[in-house]
């Protein structure tokens, strides 16, 4: 369906029309992973953070490099990790060079639930990609990356 026809909103420029479209689409697919992570009693962002740690494969994190992987930028890093570490999903350790500064890691019942949930994450994510094809697919991702690069 046209977004102009979901939103009710005719004769909208192409600008527009992209940039409801996204929002749109971006809304859909937060509600969605909203809906896989709601049953394990995690926030997108929270999984995020876990993905974040998995992918240091062993090796902490501080805050600052968590913030920076984040999707979300605006998310309350520590207040994530608070949450996560009252779940036992991570451990924090002060760093033995920097006393000032902490360290995360993924626990084992972290890496477990990651396990557990990576099945069902993709099987949503194929929900949303099986209407296009795999040239589809990278011409998506390609449009993407070239929209979002906004120039001075």
């Amino acid at each position: 369906m046209k977004i102009e026809d979901i939103i009710k909103s005719p004769n909208m420029t192409l600008a527009k029309q992209v940039i409801m479209n996204l929002m749109y689409t971006s809304q859909l697919v937060g509600e969605q992973v909203s809906d896989v992570m709601k049953s394990y009693e995690l926030s997108p962002e929270q999984f995020n953070v876990l993905r974040i740690l998995r992918g240091q494969k062993g090796k902490p994190a501080n805050m600052c490099v968590i913030q920076e992987r984040m999707i979300a930028k605006t998310s309350n890093t520590t207040r994530l990790v608070d949450k996560l570490l009252l779940k036992g999903y991570v451990k924090r350790e002060v760093c033995p060079d920097n006393r000032r500064k902490m360290e995360i890691s993924i626990t084992e019942k972290g890496l477990n639930l990651l396990s557990e949930l990576d099945p069902i994450v993709d099987e949503s994510e194929m929900k949303f990609a099986h209407n296009l094809n795999h040239p589809e697919l990278e011409q998506l991702i390609y449009l993407l990356e070239k929209f979002r690069t906004i120039e001075p």
